[in-house]
């Protein structure tokens, strides 16, 4: 299956309007009631994807001074397909002078003997705010995970301020051993690109007591970012690491 859904959040008056909400194959969005001058849309899966050999993209534009919140509806799994090839899910945000993003999807599974490769691209502008969270779980309950590349590329005022990728899964090396993984198989992180952070940036900071119950960090990035990145045992434990970072980041609610 080759799909593309299309999503753009335009500014009127002291509104966001949706003069684009194109949903395709498996997403279907759904508008929500907007919060204050804030735009809300769900992405539904109404089939089974990603499945080997799919090719799924999103795209969603914010113009300037529009505010968007975007969430699933539920935990997106990847598994085995009709074919051996591989499967992608291709992500394109960019976010506008003035603008906001608030990129929220439910968890990434990685189910047995899938294989997944999953992109996120974004384009920050100036004076522009962005929250990403992304989480991924390596395998349904007693089973191993399938194989899972993820890269994560953003970009503020058309420089680079993260580029990042991580392979989990079978032949892929040392992703369970103590530099990655360590044993856990939830795994996650929380961007937050904001104005504020110009000014002052909130410190390193560790969250969680016991590495066994899971452990997040947070690091403040060149330009005005702050990067959070999680490991637990299971979601649950990942969720309240990322929710206790997160007013750290200067959010209040998600």
């Amino acid at each position: 299956m080759h799909a593309t859904a299309r999503i753009r959040a335009i500014s009127v008056g002291e509104e966001t309007a949706l003069p684009v909400l194109a949903g395709a194959g498996p997403f279907d969005l759904r508008r929500h009631r907007p919060q204050g001058n804030q735009a809300r849309v769900c992405i539904l899966g109404v089939m089974s994807a990603p499945l080997g050999g799919d090719r799924l993209r999103l795209e969603a534009a914010v113009e300037p001074g529009a505010h968007l919140h975007i969430t699933t509806a539920a935990a997106t799994i990847a598994l085995r397909g009709p074919t051996p090839g591989h499967a992608t899910y291709d992500v394109h945000l960019s976010v506008a002078e003035q603008a906001s993003l608030h990129w929220l999807p439910e968890p990434l599974i990685s189910a047995a003997r899938s294989n997944l490769r999953q992109s996120c691209t974004i384009d920050v502008a100036a004076g522009a705010r962005l929250v990403l969270r992304e989480e991924q779980v390596l395998g349904r309950d007693g089973e191993p995970p399938g194989r899972l590349t993820t890269r994560l590329t953003v970009r503020h005022d058309g420089r680079p301020v993260l580029d990042q990728q991580n392979t989990y899964g079978p032949d892929a090396p040392g992703w369970d051993g103590p530099a990655v993984l360590a044993g856990h198989r939830a795994a996650g992180q929380l961007l937050v690109v904001d104005p504020a952070f110009d000014d002052k940036s909130p410190d390193v900071r560790l969250f969680g007591d016991d590495p066994a119950h899971g452990q997040a960090v947070l690091t403040p990035l060149a330009g005005p970012a702050v990067l959070v990145t999680a490991l637990a045992p299971d979601t649950l434990r990942l969720r309240r690491l990322l929710d206790a970072a997160y007013p750290t980041c200067g959010g209040r609610f998600w």
